[in-house]
């Protein structure tokens, strides 16, 4: 379902993140992508709903180079992925339901179907009647399960996070871990990175490692 062919990615300056970086992801499979700081770990995620493109190999997903992508067809790929950023990157100005509804809304989906879906991921992440609460009053696991509800509001089929239990404290980076799982379980692929891979231990998933831009463990 997702295939990096030797992949590279080098910056301005001669800073090279990624160094001929080559796996596969089976769909539904959960995978949790692990490595010390600076090891390109947001580099190879962001690759995937192309933003950012390698300097040379190939990223495929369900067969397709997503590398090479018009800009034009990039919104169509993002549809159906699901994004999880380090930051939670919500609108203050708006409530969590809005927070939410924004992909649909930007897509033009139906509006009272956009609101039932909303609704629906709202209380999958357990912020059911929270939905006027605006993101400055909640804690930050909280607007990390908002950040979530907004990622998969759209039903993707892949779930991409970078580090989404960063900054929490133990109970609320368990309570975000045990989301991921049950989205896994219910068959969507899971791509994850984290600096705490025992969150993800209980569930044995496959680990793929990175340390300065290399491979370094597939398991």
């Amino acid at each position: 379902m997702i295939a990096f062919e030797q992949v590279a990615k080098r910056y301005a300056g001669g800073y090279t993140a990624l160094a001929g970086v080559s796996f596969e992801i089976a769909r539904g499979e959960l995978v949790v992508l692990s490595g010390h700081s600076g090891a390109g770990k947001s580099t190879l995620l962001k690759l995937i709903p192309v933003i950012e493109r390698p300097t040379a190999g190939t990223v495929r997903i369900n067969g397709e180079d997503v590398s090479r992508l018009p800009r034009r067809a990039i919104p169509y790929l993002r549809r159906n992925l699901g994004l999880v950023l380090q930051e939670s990157r919500l609108l203050f100005d708006r409530n969590v339901f809005d927070n939410v509804m924004l992909p649909l809304v930007i897509t033009g989906h139906p509006p009272r179907d956009a609101a039932k879906r909303a609704t629906a991921a709202l209380e999958r992440v357990g912020l059911a009647g929270r939905e006027k609460e605006m993101p400055a009053g909640l804690s930050g696991g909280e607007q990390q399960r908002v950040a979530i509800a907004r990622a998969v509001v759209n039903r993707p089929s892949i779930l991409i996070a970078d580090e989404p239990t960063a900054h929490l404290d133990p109970a609320s980076a368990a309570g975000i871990a045990a989301l991921f799982k049950s989205f896994h379980s219910a068959g969507v692929t899971v791509l994850v990175s984290t600096h705490d891979a025992s969150l993800f231990a209980e569930n044995a998933p496959r680990r793929l490692m990175l340390s300065k831009g290399l491979l370094a463990e597939a398991a």
